[in-house]
């Protein structure tokens, strides 16, 4: 073969070589399965709660108003701290009492005397009476001016007794056991007695008192409940949940303690006041608290994550796991809410398994790669 020859079976060889490569088309990569979160549907029974805004009291919110007139001498405890019952609290300046209990004893004293006086009159009268020795008149004048001076007695005694009352109410005592607030007078600062004259308040907080309302509807629906023979709110519908500022929840559950008797016909609400033990002293008079009250029980009832419906056009949907972990998108009917979850009451099985979050590649007819999770109402995310 000569060198002419070789060389064009070797460009041939190349030629077809480079052919082959370039004509070659490679296989499309298969598509990889979503892999999508999944949980069962829960049946359980669920206490529904309704929320409303209260506002907290003392036990006893008792407020210290001065019963004389007269300057603050001195305070006599620390804004703010725990004051027992009888504890001197202030002091308003005793002289001008201190005077007339001098005046009034004197007074007393002076009729003493004079009583003394006319009762010696009085009994020398008697026997001269009987012998004729002075008149009849002049015994009915001595016997008058005995009773005139015990009757004298009398009221000068009281008045000596309202004056030493007087002057103790220059001490002003706790009335109860308590927190005291913040003082609203100052030493040197002129008081008189008065409802509108209030010196500070003391709060029994070992309970504390808790007054919300509710409408009309509401307070009918639940009473119409409560009435009936086998109603599930029965004794769930007593315990009582707060809801502090900062949202967490208060440890110590309430009981009702009592409803008004009217409803209000300007607002059409109801007030209700329930009662809670306060140990640590937490709450304190003047919160804005929210009220949990169970309103519904239902029993048995399906619930799924918020999070795994899906809203179009007015429609709840939910996308259902089936076989060969093929899911379906299925519309289902939304009962009430429950902390993070929604009550279905039509749609869905306790045996059902559902995405809890849809994606834009998620698909009705979509295969994917499931990941079973658990979850448990009010925990904003699932655990393994």
């Amino acid at each position: 073969m000569t060198t002419l020859k070789k060389v064009k079976i070797l460009f041939f060889v190349i030629v077809l070589s480079s052919c082959y490569i370039s004509c070659k088309k490679e296989a499309p990569p298969q598509p990889k399965a979503l892999e999508i979160q999944i949980v069962k549907v829960l049946q359980q029974d669920v206490n529904l709660e309704s929320e409303f805004t209260g506002e907290t009291f003392g036990q006893s919110d008792i407020q210290i108003n001065p019963r004389v007139d007269g300057v603050i001498e001195s305070l006599n405890f620390k804004e703010g701290s725990l004051v027992t019952k009888g504890q001197l609290l202030y002091t308003i300046d005793p002289l001008p009492f201190q005077n007339k209990v001098s005046e009034a004893e004197g007074k007393l004293a002076e009729m003493q005397a004079r009583l003394a006086k006319t009762k010696s009159d009085y009994e020398m009268m008697e026997p001269l009476a009987k012998m004729n020795a002075v008149s009849q008149r002049e015994l009915i004048a001595a016997r008058s001016s005995y009773n005139a001076s015990q009757a004298s007695i009398k009221a000068a005694s009281a008045n000596v007794k309202n004056s030493r009352i007087e002057l103790s109410y220059c001490n002003i005592v706790a009335p109860i056991s308590g927190l005291i607030g913040i003082s609203k007078v100052r030493v040197g600062d002129y008081v008189r007695p008065g409802a509108a004259s209030v010196l500070n308040t003391v709060s029994d907080l070992g309970d504390v008192r808790v007054r919300f309302t509710m409408s009309e509807q509401e307070y009918l629906r639940i009473f119409r409940e409560l009435a009936k023979k086998n109603s599930n709110l029965k004794g769930a519908g007593q315990s009582i949940t707060i809801l502090l500022s900062d949202g967490s929840l208060y440890p110590q559950k309430g009981k009702i303690s009592f409803a008004d008797r009217q409803i209000d016909p300007t607002t059409g609400a109801v007030t209700f006041e329930a009662g809670f033990s306060n140990p640590d002293r937490l709450i304190r008079p003047g919160q804005y608290v929210k009220i949990l009250v169970t309103t519904d029980v239902r029993k048995d009832a399906l619930i799924i994550p918020q999070r795994s419906v899906i809203e179009m056009q007015g429609i709840s949907q939910v996308y259902v796991l089936g076989n060969d972990n093929k899911v379906e998108m299925k519309a289902v009917q939304i009962g009430p809410a429950f902390k993070d979850s929604y009550i279905v009451t039509d749609g869905l099985t306790a045996n059902d398994k559902i995405a809890l979050g849809g994606t834009s590649l998620l698909k009705s007819g979509s295969v994917i790669t499931p990941q079973i999770k658990e979850w448990t109402p009010g925990q904003s995310q699932v655990v393994k």
